[in-house]
């Protein structure tokens, strides 16, 4: 196990330079250059989605990368790194750790969670496992089936999880205040104040994404406010 990895993290900022497949950023050579301005910027850790991704990032980039690879298998709802052959693909490609969706949403071949992360540890066992859950109990699980970071990152995207526009601060503080694996805090953050309640509440890392990476969410997120704010107090025209 890559202890030292794990131990690099903690109290960092990593970034997810992520772009689905018809954004204006999509493309491994972007991915890439985003990965080497997070770098310079002080990040500790790149998180990257698809072996193209990954391995581009580890081409020009020194930090750790925290891999996954989002495939979606017919009539299952997980989609983040469903199955072994994912998990190889992404280590093949360079991957420092390997993050696997660990919420109770079903999985491809009718695989169970712990059958996964058994065959994680016995065909890559230097590889840390990042455990992506949405609630608290899958968290719990995640921990007691032996994965080495556990991350919010799918607060609010299963349906049964906490629905809110901000950051689950309160799930990272409860898993935190177990002081068992360390807990990574993801979704939704969009400011530094999110940022620094994240810590605050006990979070091992931060992961930052969309707020950094994706130009097109940034952008709307300001003229949204401006029509909000701005338009209701201009002076009527007249007609």
């Amino acid at each position: 196990m890559n202890d030292h990895i794990i131990r690099s993290l903690k109290n960092g900022f990593i970034v997810s330079c992520q772009a689905l497949e018809g954004e204006p950023l999509y493309g491994s050579s972007f991915m890439a250059a985003l990965a080497v301005a997070a770098e310079q910027g002080g990040a500790t850790a790149i998180r990257a989605n698809s072996p193209q991704d990954i391995a581009a990032i580890k081409s020009v980039c020194s930090l750790p990368v925290i891999g996954l690879y989002k495939k979606t298998y017919p009539g299952y709802d997980v989609y983040i790194t469903p199955t072994i052959r994912e998990v190889s693909e992404v280590a093949a490609a360079g991957a420092d750790l390997v993050a696997i969706d660990c919420t109770r949403m079903s999985r491809p071949d009718g695989e169970t969670l712990e059958q996964l992360i058994t065959s994680v540890r016995k065909r890559f066992p230097s590889i840390p496992i990042v455990a992506d859950i949405s609630t608290f109990e899958e968290g719990v699980q995640s921990m007691d089936l032996g994965a080495d970071l556990i991350s919010t990152t799918m607060s609010g995207y299963t349906p049964y999880s906490r629905q809110h526009p901000d950051p689950d601060i309160e799930l990272v503080r409860r898993l935190s205040e177990l002081k068992r694996q360390p807990v990574l805090a993801e979704g939704r953050i969009w400011t530094i104040e999110q940022c620094m309640k994240c810590y605050e509440a006990g979070a091992y890392a931060v992961v930052v994404g969309t707020a950094i990476t994706r130009p097109q969410h940034i952008v709307k997120r300001y003229v949204e406010h401006i029509r909000k704010e701005v338009y209701k107090s201009a002076p009527e025209q007249p007609t």
